[in-house]
């Protein structure tokens, strides 16, 4: 090559070596200045230095050994070389090699020590675990060694050994290829094939190989504890592994330490060849076969698979026990209830739990809060709402709240210029919530909270209240879930708000400005921190912009789930953050888990597969799919929305993975659980994807007798969704704030139901809560020699009963709606099972809400099934029934009853002709609104259309025969559901 193309390729070498630091640089620089905003710069730190260290050590170790030997290969070459045709072939290589020898030796090392590196620091959380290494206070049941070891340490000696094997391969690769080039390894030519140096240089490499397997096949009897090995598909060792395989891997350990021995001696020392050493090899090989393979396998097939419950049995005890410790399900309470399927009470109507049972789906409702407190078309509250308690007037009670955020997505085309979208359209404004057990009579939510003015309270179907019943003293959200982009905000004249902040009261178009005056954000009022984020972002507004001052700050990372992340990159976070307001602000909480790969004997899962139901994807993200045996709820994080503060809060002190990574950054990095606020503790809720999956392992591991467990006779399944259950999809977890069977009082708890394997009848209902502020898990397993139907079972009885699926299919008629369930709950109840399921109708229209129209009800076994307006009315329907149930027992007459009423006659009554006209006449009325766009007169023929079901529903209980109706409505109900397509806020509860 030229010297003018040396310098060119030397030059752009340099620009790309240049513009990739510089990259790097200022990514490096921007998250320095993020983790000082939220004050955990001992974690950018303590991540960085480790990663550069083990980069560092492991680079140059790595280049070292293999340096070490390319040029102990160079200098142990023969002086004197027989000629041969090959020897002067070679002799053109060394030609070349020699003049620049050390230059080679030394780009060969580098290239190799950079990989090396890249791959070292990648493992610092090993590392960071390693230095810090806790007792859990507990040994495995094999070799009696502190679980610590195998949770800290294994991993990390682990790779060390990896690390060694391939600096010994590398070398014997590269040491061979110098020998062989300069003359110490011929094929050709008289005499050896090898000189004396050469082969006492390879064969040492050879016997330190040997002796790294040693190594070896003692981890490897180790990780034994850590593979699936038990039968039935448990992890562990087994009879075969603890009687065979481990004394099997200790004797190839001692083999291989003879060996290496062997391989040094005889082919240095005594015979001065390589036969003897080939010869030790081969010995081992077939010494792996024979009594690592072979051996193992005849006593699996000749003492274990002859007797295998009563070989595994100790083994299966293992597992289970060290499964229940691993995922914190030792203390589970496990209680027996027995429903009976009588008649309901008639009490029922006033049972708290009852009273509680939440109506409002989260995941439906997201478009009816969207549609009624948006305001303007560009707020958002994301594809599923969340759920929590609060207490106004002195009453506890479960509330679904949602974040009223900004969507950068709805924003119009003239919205999205670079000035709108970063500095104007910055933050959401206040907490939305609503009753979680009470709608309107329209179907809408009945808001308590996160008006954007005067509530409008006019209608005479409005449940919601006249002003903020959860109040905030400071509403805007400036970090939130739908925070995708980075926000520039501050003015240097106090004066000037561009920021928009909420819609101004009695204007179509005019808003309320707002200028940020919190901690929130980097300063960028320097030209050199503008110039930076410029260039990150590819943004020249950050130098031209006089929207960009001496008083501005830029915030980015804004998710709250992202943040957390970052600033704890060794936890987990649970797939559903929500917001709360504490001490008037709104804060986002979140649930980190401290999980592991390496409890021994501990079932390993997939973490997405097993948090994986209906909801996730649809507001709830998916976990990573992480492979993990060890999982607890260590961390309780929150984020303010206002100015982005990152809390970590310690809620198992009794973590040891928890108490490592405190250690490692420090000692301060999470608050002691002593020092929890109560009024955050108040919102601290059980999280779903740690509940589901100690739910799912509890369908197994709720069996502790080994051989009960072997037979798997008695496990159970997660119900897929009632409504779908084609789809697969498993039925998700609900929070209901209710009293269950044995408990001291109503408390807000995770609750699901459980079915025998293969089969759809209900097994048994978990629950998870906090009993002051410790998780408490509760079982309520029902007799196996009774059959209390499962979700999807009674999900199919309510929908299939003749005069409730006639009322359904009033509501979907004609195509103009689809009917949409919600969440099935099962709730333990006076002695019997209640399930209660919302129907949502939703239109056709584009962009309409789905409104919940009425309540699926039943109770016992599908015996007794009402379908009414709201859950108070189907309550007192039970009670109804049951007491008519009791009145015909004492009569002695059957009732046949599995509804609210008889089915309609062959010919319709004048009452029930007269209550299906008016029925259509509504719904006329209504359509006639919907089209003039007059919105009170919608409300006015939505109440009309109620009252009119109602009759039509009374008229069918006064009916005396069974027989199906010739006439019908000639239009159903369908027509309520389009009232929101059109709908705005000032028609709604919070408009």
């Amino acid at each position: 090559m030229s010297r003018r193309g040396r310098v060119t390729v030397g030059v752009l070498v340099g620009v790309f070596v240049l513009f990739t630091l510089l990259g790097w640089g200022i990514d490096e620089y921007t998250d320095y200045l993020w983790f000082s905003e939220v004050d955990f710069t001992q974690v950018f730190t303590g991540v960085l230095l480790t990663k550069l260290l083990l980069f560092l050590a492991f680079g140059a170790a790595m280049a070292l050994v293999v340096a070490g030997n390319l040029y102990l290969a160079y200098k142990l070459r023969p002086l004197l070389r027989p000629h041969s045709a090959e020897q002067a072939t070679l002799e053109r290589y060394r030609m070349i090699l020699t003049p620049r020898l050390g230059t080679w030796i030394a780009v060969i090392s580098l290239v190799i020590g950079f990989f090396a590196g890249l791959s070292a620091q990648s493992r610092w959380t090993d590392w960071m675990l390693f230095r810090n290494t806790q007792s859990f206070g507990q040994t495995d049941p094999e070799f009696k060694v502190d679980i610590g070891f195998y949770v800290f340490e294994y991993p990390f000696w682990r790779y060390l050994l990896g690390v060694g094997f391939t600096a010994v391969v590398l070398s014997v690769l590269g040491a061979l290829a110098v020998h062989y080039i300069f003359g110490g390894v011929r094929l050709q030519g008289v005499g050896d094939r090898m000189t004396a140096s050469a082969r006492a240089h390879l064969t040492t490499l050879v016997a330190v190989f040997v002796l790294l397997k040693a190594v070896a096949y003692v981890l490897d009897r180790r990780a034994l504890l850590l593979e699936q090995h038990v039968s039935p598909g448990l992890y562990g060792a087994g009879y075969t592994d603890v009687n065979a395989l481990l004394p099997a891997k200790e004797i190839l350990a001692y083999i291989s330490i003879v060996v290496a021995v062997a391989i040094i001696v005889f082919s240095n020392a005594v015979m001065r060849n390589l036969v003897w050493p080939g010869v030790s090899l081969a010995l081992l090989a077939i010494s792996a076969v024979a009594i690592g393979g072979i051996y193992p396998l005849a006593v699996q097939n000749f003492q274990v698979k002859p007797s295998l419950s009563d070989k595994e049995a100790p083994y299966i005890q293992r597992a289970i026990n060290a499964t229940r410790d691993a995922f914190d399900l030792t203390g589970t309470q496990s209680d027996s209830y027995t429903p009976k399927n009588g008649a309901p009470s008639a009490t029922i109507t006033a049972d708290t739990s009852a009273q509680n049972v939440r109506l409002m789906d989260p995941q439906l409702v997201s478009q009816a809060f969207t549609q009624s407190q948006q305001s303007r078309g560009f707020y958002d509250f994301g594809e599923k709402l969340d759920v929590d308690t609060y207490t106004i007037d002195g009453e506890t009670a479960d509330y679904v709240v949602g974040a009223r955020e900004i969507n950068d997505a709805k924003l119009t085309a003239q919205q999205r210029n670079w000035l709108n979208r970063h500095t104007v359209y910055t933050h959401g404004y206040g907490l939305v919530a609503a009753k979680a057990n009470e709608v309107s009579a329209t179907g809408l939510p009945c808001f308590v909270s996160g008006f954007l003015g005067t509530a409008d309270t006019t209608a005479s179907d409005d449940c919601s209240a006249s002003s903020d019943q959860i109040e905030t003293t400071q509403p805007r959200i400036y970090y939130g879930e739908e925070s995708t982009d980075y926000a520039i905000v501050g003015q240097t004249d106090s004066s000037k708000k561009v920021e928009f902040d909420y819609p101004k009261e009695g204007s179509s178009d005019a808003s309320v400005n707002y200028t940020y005056d919190g901690t929130g954000g980097v300063p960028i009022g320097s030209f050199f921190r503008r110039l930076v984020f410029a260039i990150k972002n590819t943004e020249s507004n950050f130098l031209l912009s006089d929207a960009v001052n001496a008083n501005s700050r830029v915030m980015y990372i804004r998710n709250p789930r992202e943040r957390v992340e970052k600033v704890a990159p060794f936890l987990t976070i649970d797939g559903d953050p929500y917001p709360a307001v504490v001490d008037g602000k709104i804060v986002w909480i979140l649930d980190g888990y401290t999980t592991s790969q390496s409890y021994p004997y501990s079932q390993k899962i997939n973490l997405q597969t097993e948090t994986k139901d209906e909801s996730t994807g649809q507001g709830s993200f998916a976990l990573a799919r992480d492979d993990v045996n060890y999982m607890r709820n260590s961390v309780k994080a929150t984020v303010d929305a206002y100015d982005g503060t990152v809390k970590l809060y310690e809620f198992d002190d009794q973590d040891p993975v928890l108490k490592a990574w405190n250690q490692a950054f420090g000692g301060d990095l999470v608050i002691p659980k002593a020092e929890i606020p109560a009024s955050l503790a108040a919102h601290f809720r059980y999280p779903a994807d740690m509940f589901k999956v100690q739910r799912n392992l509890l369908t197994k591991f709720h069996v502790t007798d080994p051989q009960t467990f072997f037979n798997g006779d008695d496990f159970w399944q997660v119900p897929n969704a009632p409504d779908s259950p084609q789809s697969g999809d498993k039925q998700p977890p609900f929070y209901l704030n209710v009293k269950l069977p044995d408990q001291d009082g109503t408390s807000f708890q995770l609750t699901s139901g459980v079915t025998p394997a293969n089969r759809e009848n209900m097994a048994a209902l978990i629950s998870g809560s906090y009993v002051d502020g410790e998780p408490q898990l509760q079982v309520y397993e029902l007799p196996s020699n009774t059959v209390t139907p499962g979700p999807v079972q009674v999900h199919q009885r309510m929908v299939n009963n003749a005069t409730i699926s006639q009322q359904l299919a009033l509501l979907n008629r004609s195509g103009q709606a689809t009917v949409l369930y919600g969440n099935l709950i099962s709730l333990p109840l006076a002695d019997g099972m209640l399930y209660v399921e919302p129907v949502y109708v939703k239109s056709t229209q584009a962009n309409a809400a789905p409104l919940l129209q009425r309540v699926l009800m039943s109770y016992g076994d599908g015996e007794y099934v009402v379908l009414e307006s709201n859950l108070t009315n189907g309550l007192k329907a039970l009670a109804e029934l049951g007491k008519n149930a009791s009145t015909d027992d004492d009569t002695g007459t059957d009732t046949g009853g599995t509804d609210t009423g008889t089915t309609p006659p062959t010919e319709l009554s004048p009452a029930l002709s007269a209550a299906a006209a008016k029925v259509d006449a509504a719904i006329e009325s209504l359509r006639a609104a919907q089209k003039s766009g007059d919105f009170a007169k919608q409300g006015e023929a939505l109440a009309a259309l109620d009252a009119a079901m109602t009759e039509f529903q009374n008229a069918q209980k006064a009916s005396s025969t069974t027989t199906t109706p010739t006439t019908a409505p000639t239009a159903g109900p369908t027509a309520s559901a389009s009232a929101p397509a059109t709908a705005t806020p000032s028609a709604s509860a919070g408009g």
